[in-house]
């Protein structure tokens, strides 16, 4: 009868207010984060002109960190950050162009490197479950900054130079839980869609006098979907 009443006692305390979000409480996040783009293949064009070339973004993952300020128990704002997060970009030729032009096949590549960092500002609203449970859903604004874009020595042997890619502005939507393990700390898992598209430039010059040369261009839907595990701890 004892434990019976233990263990009562126990699942109220798990159901109190005490465990409550509240106005003012400050959540601070840790942990890792995995990027995963869109798989979508990007059309490569040269001059303008379409080519049989296109190009796809890999996975990373990195340290992804975020703070969340509560305005009361519902509703709260976030904002996530991380370390750069650096992706391979992948160049696909299924026709053999490049191994015609320059005698090497560069089909599944790697073409480059390109970082970013993806910051993004979001609202939160948190469901009332009474447990340590406690599940939101929520909207915001990302703005992506890539830097240090640079191709691999294999392209850049064979006339790729000069990569660049535009900053970009989007939407974010997500879903996630913390589970609370005492009054401050708790375990967090989210996964958010960032709307991120980029259009990349470069200068492809004729190294091999083969009349292959100009700007080229490739707009990149990188779209990718955000998964995070954290350790939050609650001041």
């Amino acid at each position: 009868m004892k434990k019976s009443l233990l263990a009562v006692a126990l699942l109220s305390t798990l159901s109190t207010g005490v465990l409550a979000n509240q106005a003012g409480d400050i959540l601070v996040r840790g942990g890792a984060t995995m990027v995963s783009p869109d798989s979508a293949k990007a059309g490569v064009a040269l001059d303008g002109a379409a080519t049989p070339l296109s190009i796809s973004v890999d996975d990373n993952t990195q340290l992804g960190l975020n703070l969340v300020y509560f305005f009361d128990s519902n509703w709260a704002i976030e904002l996530l950050a991380a370390t750069p997060f650096t992706h391979d970009v992948v160049l696909h030729d299924p026709s053999g162009v490049t191994e015609s032009v320059y005698g090497a096949n560069l089909d599944g590549a790697k073409l480059a490197e390109v970082t970013h960092l993806p910051p993004t500002l979001s609202a939160l609203y948190y469901f009332n479950t009474g447990t340590a449970f406690k599940p939101y859903v929520g909207v915001g604004v990302n703005y992506t900054i890539f830097f240090d874009e640079k191709f691999t020595p294999t392209p850049d042997s064979v006339g790729f130079d000069n990569l660049e890619l535009d900053g970009s502005f989007g939407l974010s939507a997500q879903i996630g839980a913390d589970f609370e393990l005492s009054k401050n700390w708790s375990i967090n898992v989210s996964a958010r869609y960032i709307d991120i598209g980029t259009k990349a430039t470069f200068d492809l010059n004729d190294p091999f006098n083969v009349g292959l040369e100009g700007k080229g261009s490739a707009t990149v839907d990188v779209d990718p979907m955000v998964y995070s595990v954290m350790l939050g701890y609650k001041f």
